[in-house]
């Protein structure tokens, strides 16, 4: 993201709509969760927990092809496999989302995920897997 530009969350949301369109368990956390909460966002950078099967890593390097995206599905597989975190990157924009493995460090904060409402200004509300408050105020704390 250039210097002095704000914030555009369309990656993100498009994101979580492939993410709910193609079955993929996930759980939104970090800053942005906050804000479904009322917590001011501070940071750009957007981090969600996902359980991907290989359907799922197919369906997202298909939706986020080249030269647009990067989103290489050998990549993903390597990452799940590592417990590692790993990107989906819009090269026009320089806009990223974190998307991290579940692992045993958040499983019981993914069992417990619950559907919240997203608002963002010029787009239509839409329901996401989200961790609990709780769960997010200890993510921030840990991190």
């Amino acid at each position: 993201m250039s210097a002095g530009s704000t914030p555009d969350p369309g990656l993100f949301l498009d994101i979580l709509k492939t993410l709910e369109r193609i079955g993929a368990p996930y759980m939104i956390i970090g800053a942005f969760a906050g804000t479904v909460y009322g917590i001011t966002r501070v940071t750009y950078d957007i981090d969600m927990v996902v359980d991907l099967k290989q359907q799922h890593i197919l369906a997202l390097a298909d939706t986020y092809r080249l030269p647009r995206y990067y989103a290489d599905p050998e990549m993903m597989s390597n990452s799940i496999e590592m417990g590692i975190m790993f990107n989906i990157i819009d090269t026009h924009r320089g806009e990223k989302a974190d998307l991290i493995p579940l692992t045993s460090a958040y499983k019981q904060a993914f069992e417990h995920r619950i559907r919240q409402s997203v608002e963002i200004p010029g787009t239509e509300p839409f329901e996401v897997w989200c961790a609990r408050l709780e769960d997010v105020i200890i993510g921030k704390l840990m991190a």
